[in-house]
């Protein structure tokens, strides 16, 4: 399917910013479709964007995951996967994508009814995961990154039509709120953002080190700022955030010494798979921005 045939509800990437109100639900399923969030959470969510869970995984499973990153980590074959993401300044691994894939361990994190059941329930159907990873934030100069919706790349990059995708953040280390944690600006996610410029080719390469393409003014996050503020998120190893596409959202640089690391996991309803992208020029690879649709089972 080619963007031809979809239409396109949220212009992006032109010549001008522009604003347009979400065209599309929050929680797609019915209040009553069991799963594992409560009528009053799956409320708040609606309303703000996004939910957090004290616990979603205890510490014995904490120390499994967190095994299971140092291995990663100090895997050579790893580091020169092009699926793993170098820190410019420390050479340190940033990110690795795909690691549902690289790792049985994280695999079965994905299948989990914790994690997958709330998917199901936010989205109102099967899901497949549209891109995952591990993010490295140690201390003392590990970067941020800016402000932006994620639905605004993955829409431009990778032809994601609809806001039907929903992204968790799980906690492997304490978030403090000094250590680079994740920002999110509550009620953001009802307002889309189409930013100005064109994408250039192979714009991922640069923009999972620093973001450029898809980043917002300054004059409109300093309006969204002031009609929506913003939530700083902390909680202990284990905790998790889930939130939705388009919320505005960012994490400054880590100068503590207290490391930061999660595993970030995209889940995407398989009614609202990628086509061809929006505003680029070609698809980001398959590592970023999955074609294999397969629900997870």
């Amino acid at each position: 399917m080619t963007t031809a045939t979809v239409k396109d509800l949220y212009p992006t990437r032109g010549t001008t910013e522009v604003t347009v109100p979400r065209q599309d639900p929050v929680v797609w399923g019915a209040p009553d479709t069991p799963g594992p969030i409560e009528t009053a959470d799956l409320q708040a969510y609606e309303r703000d964007g996004f939910l957090a869970v004290d616990q979603l995984i205890g510490p014995d499973e904490v120390e499994v995951y967190k095994r299971e990153l140092d291995r990663l980590l100090t895997d050579p074959a790893i580091r020169a996967d092009e699926r793993s993401i170098v820190e410019p300044k420390s050479k340190e691994i940033r990110s690795v994508f795909e690691v549902h894939k690289i790792s049985e361990v994280f695999a079965n994190l994905v299948r989990d009814p914790r994690v997958v059941g709330r998917a199901r329930q936010i989205l109102g159907s099967d899901v497949y995961v549209h891109q995952s990873r591990i993010n490295v934030k140690p201390g003392f100069g590990a970067s941020g990154f800016y402000w932006h919706s994620d639905f605004e790349t993955w829409h431009a990059e990778d032809g994601l039509p609809n806001m039907r995708t929903v992204s968790v953040s799980i906690a492997l280390t304490e978030n403090h709120d000094t250590n680079g944690g994740l920002m999110i600006m509550p009620g953001s996610h009802r307002t889309f953002l189409g930013c100005a410029g064109a994408t250039p080719k192979d714009n991922y390469k640069k923009s999972l080190q620093m973001q450029d393409a898809g980043t917002p003014s300054d004059e409109a996050l300093t309006a969204l700022a002031g009609e929506y503020g913003i939530r700083l998120f902390t909680g202990k190893a284990g905790s998790a955030t889930w939130f939705d596409c388009n919320c505005m959202h960012g994490s400054g640089d880590n100068i503590t010494p207290f490391p930061r690391s999660n595993v970030f996991i995209v889940f995407n309803s398989v009614e609202n798979t990628a086509v061809e992208p929006f505003a680029a020029p070609v698809r980001r690879p398959e590592f970023i921005g999955a074609r294999d649709f397969t629900p997870v089972r």
